[in-house]
């Protein structure tokens, strides 16, 4: 007989109830960092924010990636962050489309 019968279901409610909140971070960090997650009328936003380092005024080049090569398809330009993790861009060249990548200027000094 158990000593405790609801211990185990505890520590199973506290493992498995915390796993949105880290899947939240790790999916932001290594699967969802620098991806464009909405263009269209309403605006356009990608998936890089404070955390990331992005601040208003920052040129971000476009990529379309595809598992053998990446090619560059466009730059924008950051004109809000909403917080750690989104900002809302203008489009300054290319055609850049949802699902594309975007990435931090690199400077050439």
């Amino acid at each position: 007989m158990r000593r405790y019968p609801g211990f185990g279901a505890t520590i199973g409610l506290l493992l498995f109830g915390s796993t949105p909140l880290l899947a939240q971070g790790i999916g932001h960090t290594f699967f969802m960092r620098g991806k464009i997650v909405r263009m269209d009328a309403g605006g356009s936003v990608a998936c890089l924010g404070k955390a990331d380092g992005a601040q208003v005024g920052q040129i971000l080049e476009v990529y379309h990636a595809t598992p053998r090569h990446r090619r560059l398809v466009g730059r924008v330009q950051v004109d809000q962050i909403f917080d750690d993790h989104f900002a809302h861009f203008q489009v300054t060249d290319g055609t850049p489309q949802k699902g594309d990548w975007v990435r931090l200027k690199r400077s050439h000094s």
